[in-house]
């Protein structure tokens, strides 16, 4: 526990993170009980704030949670009208059947959304039932018990200096202790980091893997635009250099979500995803779609791709891991989204037996249970060997292998058993001496922009004043490793031009330098960093991307 003496508060259960997850466990807790006391906390400046996905959302979630969603104007109006999937060549496409395709791959049923949208939704739902849900208040501390357990955050710290001392203006935030605690944080969250450590639950699962998700927000030519379409591609322009593929989807009022993903388990340093991204839309058939419209918002953020054989246990002492704090996942069908709302619910069911009962701050063993055997397991396990087989076999593999495979567990069975995935994707990362440097082209300001263009348009905001949120376990690290034997990847990897290489003028040596002002929170440099030196910690409360729409 913290020294700084701190005011606290009490509830039934604390909830970190306003995304699909935790808003869902605490509408659910207060449907079983109206008397719970349940609290939100948002690092975003608002709900949605901080929410980037897809998204073509598989209903099964909200059925399950709100079964009268289309009556409460839930903002999910653009059904899936076509399903189409392309593989890539520089100039040219050639079209997969998708009824080639097992019937857990069809997107028939579904609907595009932006998922800031729902989520914003989502959190009037939870007020109108009684829940207290705060944005812009990052939680930066677990609070533990006498016995080692979860019994709160520490949250609305504010005010430090940029040398991490408090300011004049600081406040020291506030405690907020629970019955039980959810961790709702997303990709590679850094209390649900310091929990799966902690209670070792990742001993028995295998190692978590991650893709890189960017997104743009298009306006395009009405005649162009087609509600309801659903694109997706693999190949060009990554070809053997990394895995990945884009997707395409038309929402309503002329909009389009142009997005790219590359795996990070790539070994080419040289690699950047971010103008590769960029290259994408230059592709005749993309640049066709994109030509006489124009870019309304850009953002990115990490996706767990591990799947069912790394999922740690989600359960803890006094709390539980939601939805992408575990890695729910489920990758060739792109979607985690029900998957969130589908464990939220069952946490908070698991909360209200226990609470029912008297207990607190014990392991909700009935929660990792009903993820494991529920509708959550039962949809990431037959798609299980579908990423190993891509990281080890390449793209062609993973289409013919792996759809093999996906359609023998539809009959109960798999031939290949569980693959496991290997190394960590920053293991992967091999020496720069290796590969051959990439040659992207240049932006031109029209289809594709820089990085920094770019990020003005996810609308990000850190005061200055603050200490960097992005830490360095040892400052020589950057200038002395990666620089050499890694021709300095971070500077390629960051999809918002955080790190950079300069030269000093008065000595001309390398130095390294974190503008932490750029970040957009999608944590790639905790995940891909070869030498696991850099640490995403959260910034003071509000700061970040604020995205519209997205």
């Amino acid at each position: 526990m913290s020294e700084i003496e701190r005011e606290a508060m009490e509830y039934d259960v604390v909830i970190v993170g306003a995304g699909p997850a935790g808003l869902s466990a605490a509408i659910r807790l207060k449907q079983l009980d109206p008397e719970r006391e349940v609290v939100v906390l948002e690092k975003g400046s608002e709900v949605g704030a901080h929410i980037l996905s897809g998204a073509v959302l598989d209903p099964a979630g909200l059925d399950a949670l709100i079964p009268d969603w289309k009556e409460r104007g839930a903002p999910v109006d653009v059904p899936v009208r076509s399903d189409r999937f392309y593989y890539l060549g520089e100039s040219g496409k050639m079209s997969v059947p998708t009824k080639l395709m097992p019937p857990l791959m069809s997107n028939h049923g579904n609907y595009i959304v932006s998922m800031g949208n729902v989520c914003r939704w989502l959190a009037e739902q939870a007020e109108e039932l009684g829940v207290e849900i705060f944005p812009g208040m990052a939680c930066t501390e677990l609070v533990y018990d006498a016995e080692g357990q979860v019994k709160g955050v520490v949250a609305g710290e504010f005010g430090r200096n940029p040398d991490g001392t408090p300011g004049d203006a600081y406040e020291p935030g506030m405690e907020l202790h629970g019955k039980y605690v959810f961790l709702g944080e997303g990709v590679r969250g850094s209390l649900s980091k310091e929990v799966i450590e902690r209670y070792g639950l990742d001993s028995e699962a295998d190692v978590q893997k991650y893709g890189l998700g960017m997104k743009e927000l298009w306006e395009v030519d009405p005649a162009k635009h087609k509600p309801g379409s659903v694109v997706h591609t693999m190949g060009w322009p990554l070809g053997n250099s990394a895995g990945g593929g884009s997707f395409i989807y038309h929402l309503n009022d002329n909009q389009v979500y142009v997005g790219f993903v590359v795996h990070l388990g790539y070994k080419n340093p040289h690699v950047n995803p971010y103008l590769a991204f960029q290259q994408f839309k230059h592709h005749p058939y993309v640049r066709e779609l994109l030509t006489g419209g124009k870019r309304i918002s850009y953002g990115a953020r990490a996706i767990t791709e591990g799947g069912w054989q790394s999922l740690p246990k989600t359960a803890f002492p006094g709390g539980a891991l939601l939805g992408c704090a575990a890695g729910m996942v489920n990758v060739p069908r792109i979607k985690g989204n029900h998957n969130a709302m589908l464990s939220g619910k069952a946490a908070a069911e698991a909360a209200h037996a226990a609470l029912s009962k008297g207990r607190s701050g014990d392991v909700l063993k009935a929660y990792d249970t009903e993820v494991r055997e529920g509708p959550i397991g039962k949809d990431l396990k037959p798609v299980r060997n579908v990423k190993p087989i891509w990281s080890q076999y390449g793209l062609q593999a993973s289409l013919l292998l792996g759809g093999f495979d996906m359609w023998t567990n539809t009959l109960g069975f798999s031939l290949l058993g569980t693959m496991r995935h290997g190394k960590t994707d920053a293991a992967a990362t091999e020496e720069a001496a290796k590969h051959t440097p990439i040659d992207y082209p240049k932006p031109d300001g029209k289809l594709s922009f820089d990085r920094l263009t770019n990020v003005s348009f996810a609308n990000t905001n850190h005061a200055e004043s603050q200490p960097s949120h992005l830490k360095l376990k040892d400052a020589e690290v950057p200038v002395q490793v990666n620089l050499p034997k890694y021709a300095g990847l971070s500077q390629r990897y960051c999809p918002a031009g955080v790190y950079e290489f300069v030269k000093d003028e008065t000595t001309g040596e390398d130095r390294f330098v974190i503008n932490f002002q750029n970040c957009v929170h999608c944590k790639t440099c905790d995940i891909k960093d070869p030498s696991q030196n850099i640490v995403w910690t959260p910034p003071q409360g509000g700061d970040g991307p604020n995205y519209p729409n997205m």
